[in-house]
Order: structure tokens, then sequence, then C-alpha cells
């Protein structure tokens, strides 16, 4: 396949897996009688799951016209704005229902997926703070990789099972294909990166 027409593909099917199960969000009848806030809270909450998908793409360096040195430039980037959609989704959560946020932040909550969906924030809180430690603090590339690719993975489980539980606004089949690929590229990405060597290296 040319180069061209692999480029093509791999951005239409990036775009295609986000652009659609944001458009039947956006378009679900579960909105109709909802308020601006816990939209915009729902449409945070579409757009961190769709940045998931594309952090590990950016940090393998597989998007085409992002090599892995500019891809790693981007991923810290959006791995802020993956911060800051995680927060507005949280806090339009917390203006339209302040207790169900509580209970979910004290694992009281009801809902499973509530659960889940805490332990992938604060897993994601601590994988920025970490990013955001490791030149000040000076961590070594491997453990600073090692830590750093754990808390990814928790970060993604959790955000998959928080929102495949959710019975919301993105439609079952088209939120099954965008966690599907993002579990896929998370796990291509952590393969190629070879974090789990230094583990073994410490067990011998």
């Amino acid at each position: 396949m040319k180069p061209a027409i692999r480029a093509i593909l791999i951005w239409a099917v990036l775009g295609g897996a986000i652009a659609v199960p944001m458009a039947v969000a956006m378009t679900s009848p579960l909105l109709a009688w909802r308020d601006p806030i816990y939209i915009g809270a729902g449409v945070a909450g579409v757009v961190a799951l769709a940045l998931i998908l594309v952090q590990p793409l950016l940090a393998g360096g597989y998007l085409p016209g992002l090599p892995l040195r500019r891809g790693r430039h981007v991923h810290r980037w959006t791995g802020s704005l993956l911060v800051a959609a995680v927060v507005a989704h949280v806090a339009g959560l917390w203006l339209t229902s302040p207790p169900d946020v509580i209970d979910a932040l004290l694992f009281t909550s009801p809902t499973p997926f509530s659960a889940w969906g805490v332990v992938a924030m604060w897993a994601l809180f601590a994988a920025a703070l970490l990013a955001g430690l490791r030149w000040p603090l000076r961590i070594r590339p491997r453990f600073w990789r090692l830590g750093h690719s754990a808390l990814v993975a928790v970060v993604v489980l959790g955000s998959v099972a928080h929102a495949m539980l959710v019975e919301g606004t993105m439609g079952t089949a088209s939120k099954a294909v965008l966690c599907v690929l993002a579990l896929m590229a998370t796990a291509k990405a952590l393969i190629d990166l070879r974090a789990w060597v230094l583990v073994r290296r410490l067990r011998s």
C-alpha cells in the first residue's frame, strides 16, 4: 500500500472513531431535557475518551505526519487537554448533582461505573503529575517509563470499564469501537515501549 493512501486511511479511521460517537452523543434523545451544564459534562467525557485513544498513537509515533519525537511533543499537550476534559466532566456533574459525585469519590455509589471512573481519574492525575515532575526530580528514564506506563494502563482500563458500564448518550456500538481501539492502541504502545523490561531486570 502506498504511504499516502495508508496515511489517509489511518487518519480517516481515527477521525471516524472519534466523530461517530461524538455525533451519536450530541444527537441522543437522552439530552432532550438536560440542562447545558450536564450536556457539557457529557461532551467533556466523550472528548476525554477520544483523547485516551489519541494519546498512545502520539506516544508511539504511529500517526502519519507525526513521527516519534514530534508525536511525543504533541502527546504532552493532548495530555493536558485530557486532564482538562476530565476536570470539566467531573465539575459539570458536580454542579448538576453534588451528592452523586461525593458518593462516587468516596466509593459509596451504588453504580459500579462510578468507581471505575474515579480510579481512572486519580490514575490520570498521578500520571500527569509524574510527567510534570520527571525533569525537576531527575527521575531515571527507565523508572519514569515504568511508572507512567503502569498508571496509563490503569487510566485506560478504568476509563473503558467506566464508559462501557454507563448507559449514556454515546451509543453502545460506537462506544464499544472507540474503547476497543483505545485498548489496542495502548497495548501496542506499551509493548513497543517495553516498559516491562525493567520489571524483569529488578526481579533478576
